[in-house]
């Protein structure tokens, strides 16, 4: 290993060098909770805030922490940081670890362990947290020896923000903390990981097999995943849409990485995802997958997820490429350095036509908008969650949305357009609990901006002690809680596919008074539960220089349309406008303009645009 380290050297402990590389690192805010085997690098950390070098967040669970330190990276791009102490303190950590893992977010988690005599003895509040986690790290270590906490903090550092990203566990026994040595910081930048070199470059040949397959569909689409987030690739996307007049369709992942009021933007595809969407991946001759992974959310039946188009995926994970979908194209590599070469490509022999070709496929995608679209029900006495999901994505166009995982996020995934790193929810996972704590890592790290948190009265429940940090540091966030009184989507599940058995998933009884609740906190609690009070409302509550709970008591038997059933292709939705042409069963309709073959519910001809 070659390291390049400054020469300072100074008598320290291990706490000391832990808190030091962390601040070298430019970490400005930790999310924590202390115990006995963290002690002494909370001691140091003591030190360090009371010389204004960083900031700890004292949460009220451990999960609470690991979700702040998440939607911390998800919104600035930076790495998040955690604190537990040993036992159950590291094990609390483990949900939010994963969520992390599953959504590719760079994060440190550091740990407090027994000390190093102890380890393998069950000593009290002792676990193996390294051997707990290794399946949901990007890597992890146990610090054996102090002289190595410098250099463990700088590898944690770039491996956790290098190619995929992902969290890194760092275990410190309490002993290691304690003991003192010749410290010599580790700058960041000076540290080589032999054979980790992810690539990031698109190899040449099929940057050009790319360019020719997209110069030739006629029917192509953008199928775009949080990678095209994490690569900050947004002007490009939107520059390579446009330059070829490619519809795009974004995952949960990728929501804000092109902007949903574009004429191209097709909103998210998948399970709820838009009839549009799901129809055009559906009929695409071309899809071109761009930091995406085939999830099954997205592709429902995947042997029937874009079944008649060529694939080309974009991807800096090689084991993602071809995991779920062989493509004709595969390219490893950054996703924005590889659509920069892509444009490059393209500019180099630009065609005529490369603009006008896709026009009869934009024209039946316009078409399946206009006979398709999200509904927003309105009722005269009481709210629908659509309705008050609307609205708050039109109050605060520019906030940062974070949320828990239910109905209410595929409704907040469906009806809030927002840019680039302002959709913060969990994913890969679905951890419920996620939304109040992320909101409060992506406020400490935006203290200017507007931040959200959509939530279920049952999903806020799950980490609902964090009020408690709320009121602590006057953490200035907007809780809307969509409140049905269900496990709402377990509801919905039941009631089409359980024959209305619903087991275990009404929550109207033994729910709080969330207002009296807030309240007991010391923070502001509202309630709306009338179609006429919800904008004044929402109004009151963006105005509050401070936390505030809203409950918005909702419709309680809505259900969240469409919907793709587990096993169906994604053209097989529920929930849309009862339409005889939408059974994909059908015979093939045939053109009468070129005798191409075509689904009778697509209206028009997929080669010539003539209609049907």
């Amino acid at each position: 290993m070659q390291l390049q380290t400054v020469t300072i050297q100074q008598r320290a402990t291990g706490a000391y060098a832990l808190i030091d590389s962390l601040c070298q690192h430019g970490v400005k805010h930790i999310f924590g909770y202390p115990g006995g085997a963290i002690l002494p690098i909370y001691d140091e950390l003591h030190r360090a805030e009371a010389a204004g070098r960083v900031q700890h967040i004292l949460v009220r669970h451990e999960q609470g922490a690991v979700h702040a330190a998440d939607a911390y990276s998800r919104a600035t791009g930076e790495v998040g940081v955690c604190f537990a102490t040993s036992g159950p303190g590291a094990t609390n950590l483990v949900t939010g670890i994963a969520t992390a893992q599953m959504d590719s977010i760079p994060m440190v988690v550091v740990t407090g362990q027994v000390p190093r005599t102890a380890i393998g003895t069950d000593a009290f509040q002792e676990t193996d947290i390294y051997g707990i986690t290794l399946p949901i790290v990007k890597h992890s270590y146990v610090v054996r020896d102090p002289r190595d906490m410098a250099r463990i903090v700088a590898e944690a550092f770039h491996i956790a923000q290098s190619g995929r990203p992902g969290p890194v566990l760092i275990d410190v026994p309490k002993d290691v903390g304690t003991e003192e040595f010749d410290y010599v910081p580790v700058a960041p930048g000076d540290i080589r990981l032999p054979g980790y070199r992810p690539t990031t470059r698109g190899n040449p040949r099929q940057i050009a097999q790319a360019i020719a397959l997209v110069r030739v569909a006629r029917r192509p689409l953008l199928y775009v995943g949080g990678g095209a987030i994490t690569a900050g690739a947004h002007a490009e996307l939107r520059a390579f849409a446009e330059r070829f007049q490619l519809p795009v369709t974004t995952t949960l992942m990728g929501k804000g990485a092109f902007d949903e009021r574009h004429p191209l933007a097709l909103g998210m595809l998948g399970m709820h995802g838009t009839a549009y969407a799901n129809f055009a991946v559906s009929e695409c001759d071309l899809l071109i997958a761009v930091g995406a992974r085939f999830d099954d959310r997205v592709t429902g039946k995947l042997d029937e997820f874009a079944s008649k188009a060529q694939v080309i995926h974009v991807d800096i994970d090689p084991a993602e490429v071809g995991k779920n979908r062989v493509p004709e194209v595969p390219i490893v590599g950054d996703v924005r350095q590889v659509l920069n070469e892509l444009l490059a490509r393209a500019e180099e022999q630009i065609s005529a036509d490369d603009a006008t070709r896709t026009q009869p496929w934009l024209d039946r995608i316009a078409y399946w908008k206009r006979e398709y679209p999200l509904q927003i029900p309105y009722y005269a006495d009481v709210l629908s969650p659509q309705q008050v999901i609307h609205s708050l994505g039109e109050a605060a166009p520019d906030a940062y949305f974070t949320t828990d995982v239910g109905q209410h996020q595929m409704w907040a995934a469906q009806f809030i357009k927002n840019g680039p790193r302002r959709w913060i929810s969990s994913a890969g996972l679905g951890t419920m609990g996620f939304g109040m704590p992320a909101a409060m890592g992506a406020q400490m790290a935006l203290p200017d901006d507007t931040v959200i948190c959509v939530a279920g009265d049952a999903s806020i429940l799950m980490n609902i002690q964090e009020l408690g940090t709320l009121a602590q540091y006057n953490i200035p966030i907007k809780v809307v809680v969509v409140n049905n009184g269900w496990q709402g989507m377990v509801r919905q599940w039941q009631e089409a596919f359980y024959d209305e058995r619903y087991s275990n998933s009404n929550m109207e009884r033994g729910m709080p008074d969330f207002v009296k609740l807030a309240e007991a906190f010391g923070i502001k609690g509202m309630r709306v539960s009338h179609p006429d009070e919800l904008q004044a409302a929402i109004a009151e509550m963006l105005a509050f220089d401070g936390p505030v709970f809203l409950d918005a008591i909702v419709k309680r038997d809505e259900n969240c349309y469409p919907m793709v059933p587990s096993g169906h292709s994604n053209a097989q939705m529920l929930g849309l406008p009862k339409d005889p042409t939408l059974d994909l069963d059908l015979a093939i309709a045939t053109c009468s303009s070129c005798g191409a073959k075509t689904l009778p519910s697509h209206k028009f001809c997929p080669d010539c645009g003539a209609k049907l």
